[in-house]
């Protein structure tokens, strides 16, 4: 259309007649506008009376409305039997059943599914829904519309499950006999096939030998191919229903006709039946009649259809493990040939071969070979199983090379889901496939990536636990280049677009700390979290890195790097620009209540969360009173009395200078909550036992990770002496290496003396040195599944471990008291270092507190 220009505006007649021409097109467009708009009477037609009822508005519609509108009742059908299921029976029904024999395909589809949602709600009772709606299904069950004769179908085979035994002899089994013979249509033929496979499940072996074989033996043997095709599919249904007896004489024979039958959709329907019924053959079936039909189907396979190999590369794993007790060698060295050239169909470039028509034909079977090698993918579990995990390296492994790096990115997805049941099979050789679990870790598809990391905690601890060398130190050298795989996989998901990936990723990365030492993780992977947490925009990956970040915090093993991640929380979070960081604050708090002792968080996180309670945006404040029950629920008595008064004063602000509507209704109810509940003491009581007993646990191993630290320092001192020692003694025994023999016999004396002094104390450090080494192993490094639990799972587990090692702990007890002396001798109360730079850490009276109990400890010792 052309532009009309009102500034050049040209009365001449040309000018004037393009005008004309703009206006007819915009009328042109503007018809199919009008002709939508209803005319009044139509308007009055659709119209119906307000007053009416559900139900007569219902028989109202399906009687004068349209089809629009009956439809409609026919959809809201499950309601109205909800509400009223007698006077729905009695007048709505009636008036459907006339409605759907000239109604269209929509209606007719939106009542089957109504009558099947009607039958799972269980409305009416069995017999009344066989009585009103059975006929109704049967009737429509042959409707000239495929799609809808198949949605009756569904809704009649559901029917049959529920019906007893009787209704469906009389009702379904008896006419079955005669819409099964030659003379109705193949649809009707196709609909008897499909029924006989339910209604063999329905009765016993005497009874379907009796009725239903007949049917079935006539069906397979129908003139049409389609008929016998699913009638051969519904074999598998009959066989389970008559037993292994009468599946060995009359099955059997009938498979082995049908696998051999001119039609190659029959024979691939047998060649799977024979498949799925593997289990009911004895050895001498498997061996004289099933095993010759496979090797002659295996052998035909590339000669014909591209989608026979399709099925047979998807049933190529549960075929070779049933028949694996009557393979001779032979014979299992050829079915894995197979298994392999299957693996790389489609690879192989053929030389000499430049014709366009070959050229086409490559790209139609491309999609097919790629199914191919997609199923020889998914079933490579089962092909260890077939030759032996013992033997992989040598017969699977460039299998498994190849299968990993498939320039497809289907088959290296299905690769990287099977990838843990790979590891598992493998058990003590897990060690072979590291490389591929690196290759799969920097996939360029985000879907490989996601694949792999959905079980990546199981995959890493059979990595690393799995193989001989189980040492904590070696454990990096069990999977070459994990970290620059982990960091890469991590940024690729941070660039694109799919944040669940990314979520599902930084939640697996939790179980890092089984894995790795605790170094790497600090500068790999920790302030990676915290990047994260600052400058990502998405809220589920944001807490993701927040709770992966306290757990990094939790069992990193330095003091210092522990203290500086608390302070960059506070500072970075907490006191943050962006209001936006300090709600992420409050969500780092919560993990950190989670996965920390009570003494931890208020010792470093109480007073900055309760320093918020003064922020100028009304969400953070908003967001903290519904933490405050939490916050609270961390305090003893009367070792936090301070910190309850702090938290009284803070509320009481909140209620006499919150203007927010919103915020003052939530601190009201708040308030509530916070008079209902007790607090703990630092003596145990019974309403609070389980969670006390969690809470110890959590300080113990606190403390723990603090005397490891000690113990481990000290032990590189001494360790550092000794050698300097030893290098001045080797330079003075080559310096004076002419003196006299007395003389080196008494330095010899005085080093052994020396170092018989020191042994005394090694020993006792040495004692130590095991328990926490031990703790390391077991309580520093749990598995993933212990690290992911939820707070109100894990108390129970705790409650029980706890419980379980009270023995443990009393044997314990003067070590821990000794070490409590000890840490309060040097520094006051200090699990974890205090923050120098604020005072709301390092008061006076803080100090002066812990000198105290520290010289009273000490005086009990």
């Amino acid at each position: 259309m052309r532009p009309v220009i009102f500034s050049k505006m040209d009365f001449s007649h040309s000018s004037l007649f393009g005008y004309i021409e703009d206006l007819q097109e915009l009328t042109i467009i503007e018809r199919p506008v009008r002709r939508s708009l209803k005319t009044p009477e139509e308007i009055e037609r659709l119209t119906v009376d307000e007053e009416l009822s559900d139900i007569e508005r219902a028989v109202y519609l399906l009687s004068s409305g349209q089809d629009i509108q009956g439809t409609s009742v026919v959809a809201n059908l499950p309601v109205l039997m909800r509400q009223n299921p007698a006077e729905t029976l009695r007048r709505v029904l009636p008036k459907i059943r006339e409605v759907l024999h000239v109604a269209g395909a929509e209606m007719q589809l939106t009542a089957a599914v109504s009558f099947l949602t009607v039958l799972q709600e269980e409305s009416v009772s069995i017999h009344t829904y066989s009585h009103s709606f059975l006929h109704i299904i049967l009737q429509n069950l042959e409707h000239r519309d495929a799609g809808v004769s198949n949605a009756w179908l569904e809704t009649l085979l559901a029917v049959i499950e529920a019906l007893p035994k009787e209704t469906v002899r009389h009702e379904i089994l008896n006419p079955l006999v005669s819409k099964a013979q030659l003379s109705q249509t193949l649809q009707s033929r196709l609909v008897s096939c499909k029924i006989m496979g339910k209604v063999a499940n329905k009765f016993e072996a005497h009874t379907i030998k009796r009725e239903v074989l007949p049917l079935v033996k006539s069906l397979c043997q129908d003139v049409e191919y389609e008929v016998r095709t699913c009638m051969c599919r519904q074999l598998e249904h009959v066989a389970r229903g008559i037993g292994t007896e009468l599946t060995k004489t009359v099955v059997l024979p009938e498979l082995v006709e049908l696998a051999r039958d001119e039609g190659s959709s029959v024979r691939l329907a047998a060649f799977e039946t024979l498949v799925n019924l593997l289990d009911m053959f004895d050895a001498d079936d498997r061996s004289q009649t099933v095993l010759p039909l496979v090797k002659s189907f295996c052998e035909k396979s590339f000669k014909a259809d591209e989608s026979i190999l399709v099925s047979l590369s998807f049933h190529l794993g549960k075929l070779c493990n049933g028949l694996y007790g009557i393979f001779t060698p032979e014979q299992h060295l050829r079915f894995l040939e197979f298994y392999k050239k299957l693996s790389t169909l489609g690879l192989q470039q053929e030389n000499g071969h430049n014709d366009n028509q070959l050229h086409l034909q490559t790209l139609e079977q491309e999609k097919k070979f790629i199914s191919v090698r997609k199923n020889c993918a998914y079933n490579f579990p089962a092909m260890i199983v077939f030759v032996d995990p013992k033997n992989f390296h040598l017969e699977l492994y460039s299998i498994f090379f190849c299968l990993c790096h498939d320039p497809e990115v289907p088959v290296r997805y299905t690769m990287a889901t099977s990838f843990f049941e790979v590891a598992k099979l493998l058990n003590s050789d897990v060690y072979t496939i590291h490389k591929e679990l690196v290759t799969l870790l920097q996939d360029e598809s985000l879907e490989v990536l996601d694949a792999i990391v959905g079980h990546l905690p199981e995959i890493l601890e059979l990595m690393t636990n799995g193989g001989e060398n189980n040492g904590s130190e070696s454990k990096l050298l069990s999977i070459p280049d994990l970290i620059p795989a982990l960091t890469t996989a991590e940024q690729r998901a941070a660039t694109s677009l799919k944040w669940r990936t990314h979520e599902k990723l930084l939640q697996k990365y939790a179980c890092l700390p089984h894995i790795i030492s605790s170094d790497q993780i600090y500068y790999r992977f920790l302030h990676r979290m915290l990047t994260i947490i600052l400058t990502n925009n998405v809220l589920p990956v944001q807490k993701a890195a927040a709770r992966t970040l306290c757990v990094y915090l939790r069992y990193n093993r330095k003091q210092e790097q522990r203290h500086e991640v608390i302070q960059k929380l506070i500072e970075q979070l907490g006191q943050g620009k962006s209001y936006w960081n300090r709600l992420r604050f409050l969500d780092t708090c919560e993990f950190i209540m989670e996965l920390f002792s009570k003494s931890f968080f208020c010792k470093y996180f109480f007073l900055p969360v309760l320093e918020l309670t003064h922020d100028p945006v009304a969400n953070v404040r908003m967001k903290l009173c519904c933490l405050l029950p939490k916050v609270k629920s961390t305090l003893k008595i009367p070792t936090d009395k301070h910190l309850l008064q702090q938290l009284e004063l803070c509320i009481r602000k909140l209620l006499c200078q919150e203007k927010d509507k919103d915020v003052l209704t939530i601190v009201k109810r708040t308030v509530l909550e916070l008079d209902r509940m007790e607090i703990s003491v630092d003596a145990f009581q019974k309403r609070f036992y389980e969670n006390d007993l969690l809470d110890q646990e959590k300080e113990r191993q606190e403390h723990l990770l603090l005397e490891m630290e000690q113990l481990e320092k000290e032990k590189q001192k001494n360790e550092g002496r000794s050698t300097n020692i030893n290098d001045k003694i080797f330079e003075k025994k080559r310096r004076d290496s002419k003196t006299s023999s007395v003389l080196t016999k008494s330095i010899n004396l005085s080093i052994s003396g020396s170092s018989s002094v020191t042994s005394a104390g090694k020993e006792e450090k040495k004692s130590k040195l095991v328990r926490s080494q031990s703790f390391s192993t077991q309580v520093l490094h749990p598995k993933y599944s212990n690290i992911d639990k939820c707070p109100n799972k894990s108390s129970a587990t705790g409650y029980t471990s706890s419980v379980a090692g009270m023995g443990k702990s009393c044997m314990l007890s003067f070590s821990d008291d000794s070490f409590r002396a000890h840490s309060a001798g040097n520094s006051g109360n200090a699990a974890f270092p205090s923050s120098s730079s604020r005072s709301l850490f390092n008061s006076a009276d803080q100090k002066s507190n812990g000198n105290k109990e520290s010289q009273s400890r000490k005086m009990s010792m």
